[in-house]
């Protein structure tokens, strides 16, 4: 019962963050963020819904798989939910500059800050479980596409 809650406590910690984050993207998108020329390949809006939904999913599933083997590593296990705990903030701080603040040049260097949390973190759990490390790749490639999305429409709207 004590993992079951606490895979349920990471899920709610992850959704919560998103959902902060949706709410400050959510008025940029319909009023800010579509009036930017965008790359050519940006995804439909719809896709966003689609696709944090999972990532939330996956990356609290890996920071429960983590934590289930603290009694192995546990130094490790710690490096990587303060890892996880904080990509989490500067997720939802990404969001913020970007599109609450409406300030994308801004935005990419929590980008940075966040890829770099993202793949210390994929780093740090592949030692303690493998499942976790592969269930952290998606998010570090979305990530990816993100920073690639966010500096072409800062070179697009100069």
């Amino acid at each position: 019962m004590k993992s079951a809650a606490t895979l349920v406590v990471f899920l709610v910690l992850a959704f919560l963050t998103g959902w902060v984050g949706a709410r400050v993207t959510a008025p940029a998108m319909a009023e800010w963020y579509p009036s930017l020329i965008r790359p050519r390949l940006s995804p439909p809006n719809a896709l966003f819904g689609i696709v944090w939904p999972v990532l939330y999913t996956t990356m609290s599933v890996a920071a429960w798989l983590a934590w289930r083997q603290g009694w192995r590593m546990p130094e490790a296990v710690k490096r990587a939910l303060r890892l996880h705990f904080w990509q989490l903030i500067v997720g939802m701080a990404w969001s913020v500059v970007f599109f609450g603040l409406r300030m994308p040049l801004w935005a990419l260097p929590v980008l940075g800050l966040l890829l770099w949390l993202v793949g210390a973190m994929a780093r740090t759990y592949r030692p303690i479980s493998a499942p976790a490390f592969w269930l952290t790749l998606p998010y570090l490639a979305w990530l990816g596409f993100a920073a690639y999305l966010n500096v072409t429409i800062v070179i697009l709207n100069r």
